[in-house]
Order: structure tokens, then sequence, then C-alpha cells
């Protein structure tokens, strides 16, 4: 079930309708005088839409309504992967409060060592089975052995990097004693399961989301505003930026060979827009629609485009999956290996991006990307002291705007090996994109019709960074927010291309 789709239009109210309103009057709710809609900031100060349930049981009934919506949301692709999240949730339940109870350490080990296994066994299975065994025979074919190989016909489950990961989180935090175990398996399995980020993140910590489905939820005028806001923009971003981009950059990997070096340097340049805007927007309308029901999910993106190093990038760009390794992976690594100085950081930094670009798909292409990623990052740890000498030399902006545009060419020339098919693809494409033509028209000049768009979306959001929300306009008359907002609905309506699936879908 896509966000942009008639299907989830359909679904979304009817959730928010019975989450909201069990047993409640809806005619005397519609009915308050105090709610005026003459514009989002109208509610400031009003009393909750619905008032704080002060019962457990009406709360354990939200989250009997929410475990059952997201395995309908969940199903609605295919359902005999609802076995598999459920496995994963109650394997993780059960370890999770055993975890808790011993204080034995070789017994804790074991059983978050059970955990490990078992999640990144069906995660393996399920997503590198073909993609190692196929290595494995190439690199015996390599010296002359020839064996014998015929890929198993494996379906991918939606999102099972996602929910995956924020399960081992809940083990991994209780076995290192940051969190208390739940005991309540209606939220825990709601909590893995939670819809809006269920496919596509953010990889929620059980820190911080299992907590709001155990305690009472409201929703605030101001609260639904923003949580509308979020929606809007992430729909703007997916189906008029992201999706009319993937037009364009499809056409341009799909006949690289035939297209000159400056029409594949636009290629390059539409699919970093399109995978910003097509991830970006999920995440938009997944905290949204989060917002909605009640629940804060953490941010997943911060304008990573406008970012001055790799680093930065790094802290902007998917959030919760790059603080998910860092916590799990990169800092373990880095301590145990602090002996070696500043070598110890370079060796966590390769291990930690090279996973990190696996973890993104069973292909060598997402490798090299990762691995493309920690070269960046371990020049960086390496030249800290001598870039900051050289700052000191340029004047803010100049070393602002340069670092800025730097970064930003490093990312797209990196994402070639993030959409092209292989390796060979890749290489041939940079290629033939660093050519004598790379400086001449792009032909067909057609190929430039989007570059208006994409100009004019990124201004906007730099005109806008510093709002909590792209679509804040303090200061602005009621009409003229609300002209904004009925703009971009024009917008989406009249120049969103095709719906597509999310690109983060498929990892």
């Amino acid at each position: 079930m896509l966000f942009n789709s008639l299907t989830f239009a359909i679904f979304f109210p009817l959730v928010f309708l019975l989450y909201w309103f069990q047993g409640a009057d809806l005619k005397a709710w519609f009915s308050r005088r105090q709610l005026q809609w003459a514009g989002p900031e109208s509610g400031a100060g009003l009393p909750p839409l619905r008032d704080r349930y002060q019962s457990k049981g009406q709360v354990r009934n939200q989250n009997i309504l929410l475990l059952m919506a997201s395995y309908v949301f969940y199903g609605w692709w295919d359902w005999r992967f609802l076995g598999l999240i459920a496995l994963s949730s109650g394997l993780d339940f059960v370890l999770g409060l055993q975890i808790g109870k011993t204080e034995h350490p070789r017994t804790r080990k074991y059983l978050v060592g059970l955990s490990l296994g078992v999640n990144l066994g069906l995660l393996g299975f399920f997503k590198y089975f073909n993609f190692f065994v196929s290595s494995f025979v190439a690199a015996f074919a390599g010296i002359g052995i020839h064996l014998e190989f015929t890929p198993l016909a494996i379906i991918l489950p939606v999102g099972i990097s996602f929910y995956t990961f924020q399960t081992l989180s809940y083990t991994l935090d209780i076995y290192r004693g940051q969190l208390e175990p739940s005991r309540d398996p209606v939220s825990f399995f709601a909590f893995v399961s939670f819809f809006p980020q269920l496919v596509a993140g953010p990889i929620e910590r059980a820190s911080n989301l299992l907590p709001q489905f155990q305690k009472p939820r409201s929703l605030s005028f101001p609260e639904a505003s923003a949580g509308l806001k979020q929606i809007l923009w992430g729909l703007f971003k997916k189906i008029v930026i992201a999706d009319n981009c993937a037009i364009y950059a499809n056409q341009i990997y799909g006949q690289s060979e035939e297209l000159s070096g400056s029409a594949l340097a636009l290629g390059a340049l539409y699919f970093g827009i399109q995978v910003y805007g097509d991830f970006s927007g999920y995440t938009d309308i997944a905290i949204g629609t989060a917002r909605l029901l009640g629940f804060k999910l953490l941010p997943n993106f911060r304008l990573p485009y406008f970012s001055t190093s790799i680093s930065e990038f790094w802290r902007r760009w998917h959030i919760s999956l790059n603080t998910w390794f860092i916590d799990y992976l990169y800092t373990p690594l880095a301590l145990n290996k602090r002996h070696w100085g500043i070598y110890g950081v370079i060796f966590a930094i390769f291990i930690t991006f090279t996973l990190s670009g696996l973890w993104h798909g069973a292909n060598w292409t997402f490798v090299m990307w990762g691995f493309l990623h920690s070269v960046g990052l371990a020049y960086e740890a390496l030249t800290k002291k001598r870039r900051r000498k050289l700052k000191k030399k340029f004047r803010p902006r100049v070393w602002g705007l340069s670092t800025g545009l730097l970064t930003f060419t490093f990312v797209t020339f990196v994402e070639i090996f993030f959409r092209a098919e292989t390796l060979g693809h890749a290489f041939q494409f940079i290629g033939d994109m660093f050519s004598r033509s790379l400086f001449s028209l792009p032909e067909p000049l057609g190929l430039a019709r989007f570059m208006p768009w994409v100009i004019g979306f990124m201004l906007f959001e730099w005109l806008q960074r510093k709002q909590d929300q792209i679509l804040d306009f303090p200061g602005w008359p009621t009409w003229t927010k609300w002209i904004m907002y009925y703009v971009i609905l024009y917008l989406i309506f009249n120049y969103g291309a095709a719906p597509q699936s999310f690109i983060y879908f498929q990892f």
C-alpha cells in the first residue's frame, strides 16, 4: 500500500476515525464552536481534539487497532510475510524478557546472540543468499573452477531491513542495560509493525517510540496542522519532484551509451534529486501521519544537500540508519581499536560504511557506494587540522559555498553507483560522462526541461532552511499561507508524475 495511492487515501482516514473516536459522539465533537478552521494557527491554545485517555483499557484498544491496521497495511503487498514480522516480533519480545531477567553474563550473551543470529539470518537469507552464492561461484570461475548454481526464486519482503534493525536495537539496548524490557505484547508488536514507518523508516529506537505506545495520547489542533503540512510537503517532494526526476533519470541511465557527457551529468543530478525527494518525502509523510495519531517520530533528514562536508552530510541524511550503525557498529569498533589512534578510527569508518552500502542492497554497486563514502570520510578525518587552517584564510560565505558545492558534487557522483545496474555499467557511465561532450549542451536538449523545477525546489528549501518545517511561514498573513498550500496542492494534482513505488521499499 503506497502513501501516494488511492488505497491509502481511503485506508488512513478510516484508521484515524476509528482510532480517535472509539465510542465518541462525533456529532458533538464536530459541533464544538471553539474550533475555527480559518487557518493553521487558529486552533493554537485550544483544548485537545480528543481528550486524554485515562483508562489503560482505552490505550490498549488503540494499540490493538494500530496493530491490526499495521498488519493490514503490510499484508497488502504479500500476506505471506506477515508470519515473518510476527516471528521476529515474538522472538525479540520473549528474548527481551529473558535478557532482562538474568544477570548471568554468559546467558545474556547467548540470548542476545540468538536474537542477532535469527534476525540477521532471516535478513541474510531473503536479501543476500543469491548474491553471496553467485559471488562465490564467480570467484571460483575466475581461477578456472566452474560450479553450478541455480538462483533461488526468493521474494524480498518489503521493509525487512528496517524492522529487523528496529527489533535488534531493542534487544541490544536491553543487553546493554539501557532499556527495560516491555511486558505488554500488544504495545511491543504494534511498535515493531507501526505502519507509518514500517517499510522505509525512520528506524525508530525502542527507547523513543515504545513508551509512546504505553501511555495516553492526545491530538491538538497545532499538532494536526503540523502533521498535515508535513504530509503535504512530503507528497509534493515525492509526486512532483522525485517521480518527474525519475522519468528523466531512467531515460538517461537506460540509454547512457548514446548520450553526451553533459546529458549523463544531468542524469546523475536528476537521480540525486530523485532519491532525496523520494526518501525524504516518504519520511515527511511517515512523520506527519504518525503525528496525526499522536506519536512523535525522530527526524530522518535535515536538508542534507546543503552540507559543507561528507561527515555533515551523514549527520543530515538517513539519520536513523546512520546513528544505528554508529551506536552498534562504529563506536564498538573504534573503541576496540583505540590504541591504533586515527587508523583505528579509519578502520571503523571503512567497515561501517561498506556494510552500510551492503545494507542497501545485494549488489556490488551498493558496496562500492558505501566504500567511496568511507574514502571521503577517511580523507576528512586525516585532513581535519589542515582544513581548519585553510578555512581561516577564506570568508565564511566563500568557504561555505565552495565546500557545499564540492560536497554536493561528490555525493551526486557517488550516487551513480547507487543507481547503476552493475559496476560495469557505473564505470562505463562515468567514462562516457567525463568526455569532451561534458562541456556541450545536453543532447537532446529536452532532457534539461525539468531543471527549472529542480532549481526552484532547492532554492525554496534553502530559503526555508531555518524553519522547523518547510511549510512554516511565521509572520505571514493567514490568507497568504492558505494560498501557498493550495498552490502546492494544485502542483501535485496537475504536475505530478504517474505514481511510482518508493525507492527504499526495495531495501
